[in-house]
């Protein structure tokens, strides 16, 4: 008798690994199963078992809204699911402090947190705070006003006043931390590379080399580079000539003195850029490199350069530091040995990093570190003439007789996304010179018909249709790096193709990174603000949706990043103009000021 086959096993019966186990938790309490994945990249292997003692682990998911999780927590608890539970009060505390990040603060003051967890439900938000620190993803820091006078009435040293407390996610609060006393230790630490006369000299032969006029402000901030260990350089969007000028000193201080010159830029095509007016330059070996590539980033926040290993220079000088959060600087200045000159060039006008933090303003508007400001150019373009009216509050006009600037009015989103395929594709190769393929596109919003994601469709379908064989995208698309990686930095944009072992993408600098995890790339023939931050483009389309609520610092950021063509597709109305008149700054929450004046 023929033995009968053996049933074939269903093949998820026995899956018991960390992500079904989470499905089986995420199910019961009527979660959607998709999220397991995701949580056990956020909690780990034991994630079910975590989200089984306590529902609201779900907060650790950035796309989870207090409400549905406390939805999840009464399906899972019933009446025991209740607003002033302390798992929930750790959530929320948790869930409040990563929004914050998200929108650029590295700290919240203890009362205005309380205040947000109480508007949460919290009756008690003490004992939330509580919990939140004890759970070791949240940090207080406390922070010392000096009292206005030293001596109390009775002539006896003044008491030290109740220190404010500032609550922050762990690894934030920390890095800024680190930041600080990072700063402190360079400043503490840098003896002059050369005395004023000298650098005097050394400015007076560049200008020589280069049969040019170096301005005496230009002049006066390569002297306080070389004297001090920390030192912020502020200039404007017409201030092109200055900074390479600046640069060109620095590189020839830095050889005359056997110190050796680092440059980095936030991305690729920043450092493209800088290197471009360098080569015209004479005698100038320095050239810039994406600031992870000069940190030898191997993965997000993980670099091969620190205190065991810093960089090999000891003059550092990074540009376009205002598109450096606190993380990336605090990696940094550890990559710095004691006794290193720090120079960050700055435009104080464009606005904060897309990640947390404020680090170039904090630093200059200190008064621990060095502050000098670079002139703008004789004659700015009509680019940095518009940045500079922007700058002083007005969305004006301006004359641009070689179409450097053009304005394409819109009367609704539909048409704006139509007139910038049109403009990209055809107009500015036509009538600029720049091909479509140097042409970025930087809008205000994401969302919408005008908006980041639809530009990216209604791009791609036009310049380089295809059915996304690589990974959901096609050799010849234009892609985003959306965080630091091997080669390759956030906000770097380039050109996919396909290479020997894997999808590599060709950036502006001339260097190919390969890409090892498809998830990090975005479509990039449209970035947003945030993304263009730190980046350089020869010819840029700024975009500005009906729904855009813009401020002065955004709509300069996105003005400056063009080069030699700007072209504006203007849908958003009168309001665009009085944001740029009536919204000047973009307000962050950070600690980096007190910790630097605490030394």
């Amino acid at each position: 008798m023929a033995e009968a086959p053996n049933p074939q096993p269903d093949a998820g019966a026995h899956d018991t690994s960390p992500a079904a186990r989470a499905r089986a938790v995420l199910e019961g309490m009527g979660a959607p199963a998709a999220l397991a994945e995701p949580l056990v990249a956020a909690l780990g292997p034991g994630a079910d078992a975590e989200l089984a003692a306590d529902p609201w682990r779900l907060l650790a998911l950035p796309g989870i809204t207090p409400e549905q999780a406390d939805f999840c927590a009464r399906r899972a608890l019933g009446e025991a699911a209740a607003p002033d539970d302390p798992r929930r009060g750790r959530a929320v505390v948790a869930h409040l402090l990563r929004r914050a990040v998200r929108e650029g603060h590295t700290a919240v003051e203890e009362r205005r947190l309380a205040e947000a967890v109480r508007s949460m439900g919290v009756r008690s938000p003490g004992p939330a705070l509580t919990a939140a620190l004890d759970d070791g993803e949240v940090m207080v820091f406390e922070a010392f006003e000096e009292p206005d006078d030293v001596l109390g009435d009775d002539g006896e040293p003044a008491e030290m006043p109740d220190p404010d407390r500032y609550y922050a996610p762990a690894h934030i609060g920390l890095a800024e931390q680190d930041l600080g006393e990072g700063v402190v230790r360079l400043t503490a630490t840098a003896e002059p590379i050369m005395d004023p006369a000298t650098a005097a000299e050394t400015v007076d032969a560049v200008a020589d080399r280069l049969g040019a006029e170096i301005a005496p402000e230009t002049a006066a901030a390569v002297a306080a580079a070389a004297l001090r260990g920390v030192c912020v350089l502020t200039h404007g969007a017409g201030a092109e000539q200055a900074v390479a000028h600046v640069l060109a000193c620095l590189d020839a201080v830095a050889a005359d003195s056997e110190t050796g010159i680092a440059v980095a830029a936030p991305t690729a095509q920043a450092a493209a850029a800088i290197n471009a007016a360098l080569e015209g330059l004479a005698g100038v070996a320095a050239r810039a490199v994406p600031l992870p590539r000069l940190l030898e980033c191997r993965a997000p926040g993980v670099y091969g350069r620190g205190a065991e290993n810093p960089i090999d220079a000891g003059l550092v000088v990074v540009a376009g530091a205002m598109a450096v959060d606190v993380e990336r600087a605090a990696a940094l200045v550890e990559a710095c040995a004691d006794g290193t000159h720090l120079v960050l060039l700055a435009d104080p006008a464009q606005a904060p990093s897309a990640g947390p933090g404020r680090v170039a303003a904090d630093l200059a508007e200190s008064g621990t570190v060095a502050v000098a400001a670079l002139p703008d150019g004789p004659e700015p373009g009509p680019v940095a003439r518009l940045a500079g009216l922007v700058a002083g509050g007005e969305l004006g006009r301006v004359e641009a007789p070689d179409r450097e600037v053009v304005v394409v009015p819109a009367a609704s989103a539909a048409e704006a996304a139509h007139r910038v395929v049109q403009v990209v594709a055809d107009s500015i190769p036509r009538a600029v010179g720049v091909p479509a393929d140097q042409v970025q596109v930087v809008a205000a919003t994401r969302g919408g018909e005008a908006g980041v994601d639809a530009l990216n469709a209604a791009c791609k379908a036009r310049l380089n249709p295809g059915s996304g064989a690589l990974g959901g995208f096609d050799p010849g698309d234009r892609v985003l790096f959306a965080a630091d990686g091997p080669g390759y930095a956030a906000g770097d944009v380039g050109v996919l193709r396909a290479g020997e072992s894997g999808p590599v993408v060709d950036l502006a600098d001339g260097s190919a990174a390969e890409v090892a995890d498809p998830a990090v790339l975005r479509p990039g023939w449209a970035v947003t603000v945030a993304a263009a931050h730190g980046g350089a483009w020869p010819a840029v389309v700024a975009v500005f949706p009906p729904e855009t609520r813009g401020s002065r610092p955004q709509v300069y950021t996105a003005v400056g990043t063009a080069r030699r063509h700007l072209t504006i597709v203007h849908a958003a109305g009168p309001a665009l103009a009085r944001a740029v008149r009536e919204s000047p700054a973009i307000t962050r929450h950070t600690r980096l000021i007190p910790v630097l004046r605490e030394g």
